[in-house]
Order: C-alpha cells, then structure tokens, then sequence
C-alpha cells in the first residue's frame, strides 16, 4: 500500500492546526478583532446570550404540553386480610381481596389552559435575553477599551526603551570624552561626576522600563485572550495611532444618552421590575389547567407481567382544575407591594444612570480635548528641550557652559521626552474611553 495518501492525510491535519495557531503579529485593529472573539470575558458573555436563549425556550415550552409516564409495580411481601361478616351475625370469614403482585403503567398528557405567571414569564424571559445581549455589548466595548489601553502601554514601553537606551548612548559618549577632558587637566571633577549622576539615573529608569514593558506585553496577552507568556510582534507605533486618533468631529457628538449601552441596561433593568409586579399581580388571578391520561393494569399471584397470556386492564381519565385564590393573609398584597417599591427604586436608578451618564461624556470630552491640547503642547515642548539640550551640550565642551547647567537640559529633555509619549498615549486612551462612553464603535 502506497505511504501518499497517508502523508497527504498528514499534511492536511497539519495545515489546519497551524492554521488554527494563534497569531503571533497583531495591528491595534486586528488585535481588537481577536480579543472580542478570544477574550475569556467576552466568551462568557458570548456563554450568557446562550444561556439566555435557553432559558426563553425553557419558559416557553412550560405552558406547552406536557407528556409523562410511570410504571408501578407492587409485590405485597403479606397480603392484607379483610374480615368479612355475610350473615350479620359476627365475622365468619376472612377474605384475603386481590392478588400480591399487580403493574400499572400510565401516560398523562397536561396542559395549562391559563396561568397568568406563564404570560409574564414569556415577557419576563425576553426581556433576559434582552439583557444578555446588552451586557454582551457591554463587555464588548469595555474589552476594546482595555486592549487598545494595554498595546498602548507596550507601545509606550517601547518607545521609552528606544529613547532611553539613545540617550544612555549620548550619555556615555559625553562622559568617556569628559573624563579624557578631565584626565588632560582641562575640565573639573565635578562635570564628570554630573555626568555620571545623570547617565546612573537613567540606566535606573531603563531597568523599570524594561520590567514595565514585560508586565506591559502580559496584560495585553490576557486582554486577548491568549496565554500569558505569548511572544507577540504589534505592527503599529505610538505616533501613527495618535495622528488616527485626533478626530476633532467627535468633540461634536449628540448628547443624547438613550443609545448608550448603560442607560439600555437600566432601562431593560427597569423593565424587568415591571414584569415582576405584573407577575406578583398574577397571582391574584385563578389557574386552570387540563389533563387527561391512560393507564393499563395487570394483576397475577407470580411475576408473569412479561408472558402474552397476561390479561391487562385499561382505562382513561380526563380532568381539569381550577386553583382560585380567595385569602393569603396579606401575603399576596406584601410581596406585590415590595415589588412596586422595587420598580420605584429602578425608575430612580434610570434618572440618575441617565444623568450620570450625561456627567460622563461631558467629561469625557473635556478629557480628550484636553489629550489632544497636551499633546500639540508636549510635541512644541519636546523640540524645544531638544535645542535647548544641543545647545548646551556644545557650550558645555566649548568650554562656555557648565556641566550643571548640561544637566538641567539633559533632565528638561528626558523629561520632556516621557510627557510626549504619554501625551500620545493619553489621545488614545481618552478616545477610547469617549467612544465607549459614546458607544459609537462599530463591533464585530
């Protein structure tokens, strides 16, 4: 037999498995895409609608038909013996009625005819899975939010890295022709040992970066979803986002709080404490329900229930009932009573969510607004320290300028440099956290 199909077979099942493998480069967009497909919360959520969906046809195939079947058996291990007196004149015979062993099979077929908790119930489960979906929306757009806040602080990382280990680069250059300065008479200890100060507390700073980048690269695996320790290649930078990121057309947004995912949440909230006072209500109202069923009985003093000669006895019953609920002792009207405090206290929950909610993306604007004033301010800043620095660093080895005030510069620079970068980072997030509020993205 020719070994080509089986490695062809081989071949095929590897190609799906790495085509299942989980990406190892991501753009923020894609990123976003895998997260709200991989991310353990957002499948949960995923897992609710789910449930929810369950739960609706669970509550509406209550008040269908209903079919059951039981089978009996009994084997009276000492039959019952029943005096019997046929001349009126004291017990003269003991009569053992019936045989011990008898098996009686019956089917039932129920139905509600009316129930008013089953109506609110038929309600009450679309308004869940209502809820569902709106909490699924919810953790959609927090998960979004997260991940664009985690690749922008592994972003930050490394561009901190990159500049960081430049300026060590400038620093350990000017310090080695320092000290030669230094050791040729021409220069004080003193501009070696600023030197040195200066190059220690950045070396320092590189350390923590690296640390915060690995941190920075762990979170962002758990946002997606994947595992913790996942090495990963983002395909965007920090600058380029920020330029997406500044959309002015956003400051301009409608107000309005009804289509925000936390005001539909507490309006289904209020809902579903509507449904639970109609559903208190309900029970003030009868209930009629029908059944009918058949039954077969065999009687025999062995167990020959399972031989053709067995004779069987049917029979048929149908019947309905009709619950009607006169007194409960106040019971009824307490538990109505507390569900319309309930409904009360959500009609207050919903004026409050939807003015909290205007709080929100009043401040939410002024936050991004302000994100991209920083960041305009920040990049003017950060040119300017640049000159400032390079300016001082050539008076400094022109013999002009001392290594205190090279120093100055040098911390004004890194400074500076570490508040753009943040700057760039604070449009992104702002934004995010605007658009969420906002809930104007488009999810997949």
């Amino acid at each position: 037999m020719s070994n080509k199909p089986i490695l062809f077979i081989f071949l095929f099942l590897s190609g799906i498995a790495f085509s299942q493998e989980t990406p190892t480069s991501f753009s923020l967009q894609e990123a976003i895409n895998y997260a709200l497909e991989n991310n353990r919360t957002a499948k949960n959520a995923e897992r609710d609608i789910e449930a929810a969906q369950q739960q609706k046809w669970e509550t509406t195939a209550s008040g269908l038909p209903q079919v059951s079947a039981t089978v009996d058996y009994q084997n009276f291990l000492k039959q019952q013996v029943t005096p019997v007196d046929f001349n009126g004149d004291g017990i003269n015979e003991e009569l053992v009625l019936g045989q011990p062993q008898s098996l009686t099979a019956t089917a039932t077929l129920s139905q509600k005819i009316f129930d008013g908790s089953y109506l609110v119930g038929l309600q009450s489960a679309k308004v869940y899975l209502e809820i569902s979906k709106n909490a699924k929306e919810k953790t959609d757009l927090e998960v979004r939010k997260n991940v664009i806040n985690a690749y922008g602080n592994v972003l930050l990382a490394e561009e901190s890295l990159t500049i960081l280990n430049k300026n060590i680069e400038v620093l350990q250059k000017n310090l080695d022709d320092t000290t030669k300065i230094y050791e040729n008479g021409l220069e004080e200890e003193e501009s070696v040992e600023q030197l040195q100060i200066t190059l220690s507390g950045v070396e320092s700073q590189l350390n923590n970066t690296k640390r915060l980048k690995d941190i920075a690269y762990q979170m962002l695996n758990i946002t997606l979803g994947i595992d913790l320790n996942s090495q990963i290649t983002l395909t965007d930078n920090l600058e380029t986002l920020t330029t997406q990121n500044i959309n002015l057309g956003l400051l301009e947004t409608d107000d309005s709080v009804e289509n925000t995912i936390d005001y539909r949440i507490a309006a289904n909230d209020k809902i579903s404490k509507e449904l639970l006072l109609k559903l208190e209500k309900s029970k003030y109202l009868p209930t009629l329900n029908a059944f009918i069923n058949g039954a077969y009985a065999g009687n025999s003093d062995t167990f020959t229930f399972a031989q053709g000669d067995q004779k069987w006895y049917g029979s048929s019953l149908f019947g309905v009932s009709l619950n009607i609920p006169i007194f409960s002792s106040g019971m009824r009207n307490a538990s109505t009573q507390r569900a319309r405090i309930n409904l009360e206290k959500a009609e207050a929950d919903l004026t409050e969510t939807e003015q909290q909610l205007k709080l929100q993306i009043a401040s939410a604007k002024s936050d991004y607004q302000l994100a991209i004033e920083e960041y305009d301010n920040k990049k003017q800043n950060l040119s300017l320290a640049e000159r400032i620095e390079r300016k001082n660093q050539t008076k400094f080895f022109e013999g002009i300028g001392s290594s205190f005030e090279l120093r100055q510069a040098q911390t004004q620079l890194y400074t500076a440099q570490q508040e753009f970068l943040q700057a760039m980072l604070d449009v992104i997030n702002s934004k995010a956290t605007l658009e969420t509020t906002l809930n104007t993205v488009q999810l997949n």
